[in-house]
């Protein structure tokens, strides 16, 4: 009676705080392509959520899912054709269409093969090579708290840089701002607040539990789950929403990264779903194709559930209270406390788990997640897919 119950308390959390078990398979494995993902049926419950969070109709839905599909496949041919003109991209939620940006000085032979690919093509002033060297020189200072963010935005073709609003005026502030513009193009952005890790203090719910702290399962893997790293520190015991055993951390990476992988036994087993919380209908993993920046994306967590929003930037670097992080991806989508490790998907496909971010769902916010490609590449695992 008691192996049944832990059976079933495992099924529960790799349901409930697991569902953001999406399976995915490692980039290298990865079969789902954009257009086999396409033929599967859509979760009525991840559509549900973009209207909800997005403003859409169940068709507006549909097709947005559709035309990022394509624009994901569109993504690697695009940057091959663009070569050392390549400028970074983005998919434009107006005209549907993955939008490639290319050097002033790119041939004309150039911009007809990233045309031809069916992206659309813009014309800048600084590749994406110049603009992920300015980043990585400005990864090397030590910002001070004031300091949110920076990451590389394509579309204004700069390195863009938060700065806490209150904190703008500071010496440290405008110090370390000369010296990222001495690395190259730099846009200020102030932003309400400094971003902070999502885990919690035990409150209950359907979550996973290490010491006092609370934390989300990301996705279901080979053996175990991944997770965020700060949820917990490699050798250490997690136990299930009712307390049980279920395995401890084998990795843990954070700050400079924030992700974690935890194997499963004891009775617990693992699930390709992302969980819908009885919100809207569980969500299955076919895949691991990474969207391109303005994709939807959706989000569960124990704390809050299913969120929606759109992909904003890539490989940003974060500036927690416990140190920076780097490579993760931003986000519209709204967190709270408890969602730390929590699943990110557009459509089918896995995209990231849950690290931190600024404000609540309650009057909205910004939240980045560490990709899950990465992860699986770091610790060698393969996601369990549907």
């Amino acid at each position: 009676m008691r192996q049944n119950r832990v059976k079933l308390a495992g099924l529960a959390v790799l349901l409930l705080v697991g569902s953001w078990t999406t399976g995915a398979a490692l980039p290298a494995a990865a079969s789902d392509s954009p257009v086999a993902a396409e033929a599967k049926p859509l979760s009525t419950g991840l559509l549900a959520a973009m209207q909800r969070d997005l403003g859409l109709t169940a068709t507006e839905a549909r097709e947005r899912l559709a035309a990022e599909r394509a624009a994901t496949g569109v993504e690697p041919k695009a940057r091959a054709a663009a070569g050392a003109a390549y400028g970074g991209s983005w998919f434009d939620a107006a005209s549907e269409r993955l939008t490639v940006a290319v050097t002033s000085d790119a041939p004309a032979t150039t911009v007809r093969a990233v045309r031809a690919t069916g992206a659309t093509v813009r014309t800048v002033e600084h590749s994406a090579r110049a603009l992920d060297t300015a980043k990585a020189r400005v990864d090397r200072l030590a910002a001070p708290s004031g300091v949110s963010n920076w990451y590389v935005d394509p579309a204004a073709n700069s390195l863009v840089v938060g700065v806490v609003k209150d904190k703008a005026s500071d010496n440290d502030v405008r110090r370390f701002l000369d010296r990222a513009r001495a690395a190259g193009p730099v846009t200020v952005k102030t932003v309400a607040s400094a971003p902070q890790t999502f885990a919690a203090g035990t409150v209950g719910g359907d979550p996973y539990y290490t010491g006092n702290v609370r934390c989300s399962i990301g996705f279901s893997v080979q053996g175990g789950f991944v997770t965020a790293g700060h949820c917990g520190r490699a050798g250490q015991a997690v136990y299930g929403w009712d307390r049980s055993y279920v395995g401890n951390f084998q990795g843990s990476s954070f700050p400079g990264d924030d992700y974690a992988w935890v194997n499963v036994g004891s009775g617990w087993w693992t699930v390709p779903v992302v969980l819908g919380w009885g919100t809207v209908p569980d969500q299955l993993v076919r895949g691991s194709n990474e969207a391109p920046v303005g994709s939807s994306v959706c989000r569960s967590g124990s704390t809050t559930r299913w969120h929606c929003g759109n992909v904003l930037a890539k490989n940003e670097t974060v500036n927690y209270q416990q140190g920076a992080v780097y490579q993760l991806t931003k986000t519209s989508v709204c967190a709270e406390g408890g969602d730390s490790g929590g699943s990110f998907i557009t459509g089918d496909q896995a995209q990231g788990v849950t690290s931190g971010g600024w404000g609540n769902c309650s009057s909205g916010g910004q939240t980045w997640f560490q990709p899950v490609n990465e992860i699986l590449n770091r610790y060698g695992l393969r996601l369990h897919t549907a």
